[in-house]
């Protein structure tokens, strides 16, 4: 079945902005935690908003459905599937820090195709596609033009399972020596339209979730970078390499 680009973006910023704009205003019902484990923590904020975005794409579109909190949804192989991500930065909204969001990415034949991503705490709402242009709240946003990586900014982060060991961290800090500023925010969705809006040059991380960044991946290519996504295994977990396309590391 073909994509209508149009339309399927319709449907996935309906569904962000609906969930977003329920987890702000319900936040102090939602914040209650279902599961925690040493690094991380479930919220009822995450079932809901994922049941108000799976209800509006079951109701709208007939692509299959890979939602972080419900699995996907049926065995059958698809080749065009929405992946969502409900409530990416689940241990800042808990807390309060005002850097999450909701992610709805399509891919076709396993590549990103569309994304959408809603930063709900600050009403901006990123999109872009293969067949359509990056933009923020209907405006046009391009990745910047940083060559060098003394002169830019990194985003990354630390997922649930890093190896927390001397030598991971010290090869983790040789690479923040190359560049001018390093920032780490908690969300990888976040992170990604980052990039595609040039407010940072790079996102790199290791066994991030492909929910958590299959949205941004295709808003940075709408916006001119390179969305590389790498070594998926069977938890849906990947690294990505997310940059202005411009700067080597």
């Amino acid at each position: 079945m073909d994509i209508d680009f149009s339309r399927e973006l319709k449907i996935a910023k309906k569904a962000a902005l609906n969930a977003g704009n329920f987890l702000r205003k319900n936040k102090d019902n939602l914040n209650k935690t279902i599961s925690s484990t040493k690094r991380d923590i479930k919220l009822q904020a995450d079932i809901e908003a994922e049941k108000i975005i799976k209800d509006i794409i079951k109701n709208d579109s007939n692509f299959g459905i890979l939602a972080e909190e419900s699995g996907i949804s049926s065995k059958e192989s698809y080749k065009n599937l929405w992946v969502v991500d409900p409530l990416d930065g689940t241990a800042n909204y808990s807390r309060s820090i005002p850097l999450c969001c909701v992610s709805i990415a399509m891919l076709s034949d396993a590549k990103p195709v569309l994304g959408v991503i809603y930063d709900f705490n600050n009403d901006e709402l990123y999109e872009g596609s293969i067949n359509t242009s990056a933009c923020l709240n209907g405006r046009s946003i391009a990745v910047s033009k940083t060559k060098k990586t003394q002169e830019g900014v990194l985003v990354t982060g630390l997922p649930n399972n890093t190896d927390y060991s001397d030598e991971a961290m010290m090869e983790m800090i040789k690479n923040f020596q190359n560049w001018r500023k390093v920032r780490m925010i908690g969300s990888a969705a976040l992170a990604s339209v980052y990039v595609a809006s040039g407010k940072a040059d790079l996102y790199m991380e290791n066994k991030s979730y492909l929910w958590d960044i299959a949205a941004g991946a295709a808003i940075v290519n709408a916006a001119g970078g390179e969305a590389l996504i790498l070594n998926q295994n069977e938890k849906f977990q990947v690294d990505v390499h997310f940059s202005n396309s411009l700067i080597k590391t």
